[in-house]
């Protein structure tokens, strides 16, 4: 009862506050004044949040929007926060994920100045390293590549996903604590045969290590079920990237930082979106990797090492442990805009980029196990996938057309029997057809990110 009467009597305030601003013209407010009222937002008590929201809604501008959603998510008074945004966007959307579904769509106008030092109080809260990605300099619109209105914190700190770097790893043998149908990341270089077992990588999400004498890292974001591994080492630079976790998102994205300086990095695109790289023109070459279940790589490959369970770190590293919940549901946990008319948000595509051209296979396609002849842009593909295994590889195809081999692992094509390797499909004369990098995703993810430049198999 008590509590019904504060509530109440807080609306009335609330109510009594709003009704005063609206009758009077807009009027012009100092940016130090915006700025303190945000503050208030965010930290005054229920009173001086009541009255920062009207004056912010009497001045009559959205460039306030974004910190209204930013104390949406961190502040106290939900009902003041959403009148004020309704009040000044028209649009009613309610909870925070909605609100930051509405600004990814809303770019206009940009963020008042105050936003940052709004959203560094809220952050340097959790995690003073933060600090490390949010230098005020670099984080001017102009000095990024993505809105900084629409990274977001993940729920952990800096490196409170810890990565794996030049892990220990056994022979395959040696391995038991691995289930036949356990899925593994399948990495082969060079003759050099890596398994990274997904429910290990589940709890660090990004690997430095060297395959085959190439520097790698394997970004994994588990939010938008995306394993891609990149090249580490520019020719231009002394030594490979090495990769962390930062514990800050971006569309339900992991935001990886390089630890030489400390930018932000979109984890599917592989590029730096902030920080001292950010005009530098750097993508990271993308490699192939393989999904795969434990029985069929290990048969595929006896030679192989497994990482050992030895990391360093205590985790539950049970089969179906990690994000159980999250990979259940058909929900996301942070806020993503999706196209949801050609395929659920969480339908798994197989996607491949080259220059120009960008397309994604839905996964049930290669249900059953299939061979699919098809192209992207101008280049002929053949892929091999198992929907069950969660496993596609692809490669290029020439002029030829190739179905399913009498044996595993072999098509039959031009010319006979072919033999699916890890690098290159194999003719019976020797040729050899390079394989193609690619790798699952959460189709909400490669709709995001890549949208219209991307073709979806099956459409015309």
């Amino acid at each position: 009862m008590a509590m019904g009467i504060r509530r109440t009597g807080f609306c009335l305030l609330l109510g009594c506050c709003l009704l005063l601003f609206p009758a009077l013209p807009v009027r012009a407010m100092s940016d130090g004044m915006v700025a303190w009222h945000g503050r208030q937002l965010l930290a005054g008590d229920d009173a001086e949040v009541a009255r920062a929201a009207a004056a912010l809604v009497a001045r009559g501008k959205r460039d306030v929007v974004p910190t209204l959603i930013l104390a949406l998510r961190y502040g106290r008074q939900d009902e003041v926060y959403q009148d004020a945004l309704r009040r000044l966007t028209g649009h009613d959307a309610g909870r925070w994920f909605d609100w930051m579904l509405w600004q990814e769509t809303h770019p206009e106008p940009p963020p008042h100045p105050s936003y940052l030092d709004a959203k560094l109080s809220v952050l340097l809260r959790i995690d003073p390293n933060f600090m490390r990605f949010l230098t005020p300099s670099l984080m001017r619109p102009e000095r990024m590549k993505i809105r900084l209105e629409e990274i977001t914190w993940g729920g952990v700190r800096v490196d409170g996903i810890p990565t794996l770097d030049h892990p220990d790893f056994l022979a395959a043998a040696e391995a038991d604590y691995l289930a036949e149908d356990d899925l593994v990341f399948g990495v082969s270089i060079n003759g050099d045969h890596r398994a990274y077992p997904l429910r290990i990588m589940g709890w660090h999400e990004m690997f430095n290590d060297t395959v085959g004498g190439v520097d790698l890292a394997l970004a994994y974001c588990t939010l938008c079920g995306a394993g891609i591994l990149f090249e580490s080492r520019l020719p231009d630079r002394p030594e490979p990237f090495m990769f962390g976790s930062s514990g800050l998102l971006y569309r339900s994205n992991k935001l990886m930082f390089d630890r030489q300086t400390d930018s932000l990095w979109n984890q599917f695109t592989g590029r730096p979106v902030s920080g001292a790289l950010v005009d530098s023109g750097i993508e990271l070459k993308i490699r192939p990797v393989v999904v795969s279940d434990w029985a069929t790589w290990r048969r595929d490959h006896p030679d192989t090492k497994v990482l050992s369970l030895e990391t360093g770190h205590r985790r539950d590293y049970g089969s179906g442990a990690v994000y159980r919940d999250y990979f259940a549901s058909p929900e996301l946990m942070f806020p993503a805009r999706v196209d949801q008319r050609r395929l659920a948000q969480k339908d798994r595509v197989f996607g491949i980029r080259t220059v120009g051209a960008a397309k994604a296979w839905p996964l049930a396609t290669f249900r059953g196990g299939r061979v699919i002849n098809d192209q992207i842009g101008d280049l002929p593909l053949v892929l091999i996938g198992d929907a069950d295994r969660r496993t596609v590889r692809a490669y290029r195809r020439g002029n030829g057309r190739f179905r399913t081999g009498d044996a595993p692992n072999t098509l039959s094509g031009p010319g006979g029997t072919w033999t699916v390797g890890e690098e290159n499909l194999l003719g019976p004369a020797g040729e050899k057809l390079a394989r193609m990098p690619g790798h699952i995703a959460y189709w909400f993810a490669w709709n995001n990110y890549l949208g219209p430049a991307s073709e979806l198999a099956g459409e015309r």
